[in-house]
């Protein structure tokens, strides 16, 4: 597989991960209409799996910043390792940032809301299988 064909891939999943995290937000625990979606992530971090990836509470110990005269930190955007370069960016769609890269505050909204992201759907999880139970 070519670098393109990997990024492309890549860039696509993170596209169809972000669309069904925004989904998912939307459901309450329980929702019949979350398990595709669930499934639909599990897909996506089973393939993501294959790949080692650093946890996204290190991802802030590893970006590299520049402080500009304003004082606003501006995030080197070749610093951020993939696969959360393309989540981060999936996320950050119609966001602003400055000309030299994205706001550091911007990629700390985006791991917290990782985060709570990924426990929402966690509880999606525990929903069905109780669900299941019943």
């Amino acid at each position: 597989m070519t670098d393109d064909h990997a990024d492309t891939d890549l860039r696509e999943r993170e596209k169809l991960r972000r669309k069904a995290l925004w989904t998912l937000s939307m459901l309450q625990l329980g929702d019949p209409k979350a398990k595709p979606v669930v499934d639909v992530l599990d897909d996506i971090e089973r393939e993501g799996a294959k790949h080692k990836e650093a946890h996204v509470s290190e991802l802030r110990l590893m970006v590299e910043t520049e402080i500009r005269a304003n004082g606003l930190q501006i995030v080197c955007e070749a610093s951020i390792p993939q696969p959360w370069h393309k989540r981060f960016l999936q996320a950050s769609v119609g966001s602003t940032r400055h000309p030299d890269g994205p706001y550091l505050h911007d990629l700390q909204k985006f791991i917290v809301m990782w985060k709570q992201e990924i426990e929402h759907l966690q509880a999606h999880r525990i929903a069905e299988v109780s669900e299941r139970k019943m």
